[in-house]
């Protein structure tokens, strides 16, 4: 059976976070490393926003630094995320990796199936998001949960994990929220909307379509049962082993230049 690194590194600040994925794709790039498995938290809690979105047009800042929340702009695409009560998972492997199909698309599929089983183990139906229905989800709000892309995962059918994926140097970097609750008050409060009327609204038509483990399942899920499930979810859905390791000497050095001088800097975070 393929081993995969499985690297569980903690509490980290938001720039260490965005810093420690691309460290491991840039390091995998250059061939001295197998594909891996992160899982990682947030402290303090972050906002994050995809790469292509405006930051001060989108997000209220002062309500972000009223609530003591992080903030960061994400290497890759999708909407706002609040990491808060959540379990973050990251997937780094080659494009030319034999299980990885070349569509973007596809390739979710291909991983989202970790997801999936890790729901099934905490008892959960979750289900994928058919392409041809996702076709038909479309967002009103900038809020990364308010609508699943193809093969996200839903559990009665309100998205429960939301990813996305970039592809550099040969690599797909594919990074996630699994949620196990979610205080959407806060959520909309920092998004900026035209008036109150309209974010009202908004917020309702989200508790509509989007909701976390722990509002649907009977008994609450903790961040360690999570991270049991999740990581043998993964395990059965790439048909991989799963190998306890942790950050090399040149990823844990790089993801520090990085987060000092990209992630955590207001050029590369506000530049948009």
């Amino acid at each position: 059976m393929e081993q995969w690194r499985f690297i569980d590194t903690g509490v980290h600040s938001p720039a260490m976070n965005m810093a420690i994925d691309e460290a491991v794709l840039i390091v995998h790039s250059e061939g001295k490393t197998k594909p891996s498995l992160r899982f990682y938290t947030w402290n303090p809690a972050t906002v994050s926003i995809g790469y292509f979105q405006k930051a001060e047009k989108e997000i209220d800042l002062d309500k972000v630094r009223e609530y003591g929340l992080g903030f960061v702009r994400r290497a890759t695409g999708g909407r706002t995320v609040l990491h808060d009560q959540e379990l973050t998972y990251s997937v780094v492997v080659s494009e030319s990796h034999p299980a990885m199909p070349s569509s973007v698309t596809d390739a979710y599929r291909v991983i989202s199936v970790g997801l999936l089983e890790g729901f099934r183990l905490l008892g959960l139906q979750a289900d994928m998001v058919h392409p041809d229905d996702a076709k038909f989800a479309i967002p009103s709000s900038a809020a990364c949960f308010d609508s699943p892309s193809s093969y996200e995962l839903v559990v009665e059918g309100r998205k429960v994990a939301g990813s996305a994926q970039t592809r550099q140097k040969g690599v797909i970097l594919q990074h996630g929220s699994i949620l196990l609750d979610i205080d959407i008050d806060m959520l909309f409060d920092i998004i900026r909307h035209p008036n109150e009327r309209v974010r009202d609204r908004l917020k309702k038509n989200f508790a509509d379509k989007a909701v976390a483990i722990n509002q649907v399942r009977k008994t609450p899920v903790t961040l360690a049962e999570a991270r049991k499930a999740f990581r043998e979810g993964f395990a059965k859905g790439f048909g991989v082993e799963l190998v306890d390791d942790t950050l090399t000497a040149e990823e844990a050095e790089l993801a520090e230049q990085l987060a000092r001088e990209k992630y955590g800097c207001d050029e590369w975070n506000f530049k948009r």
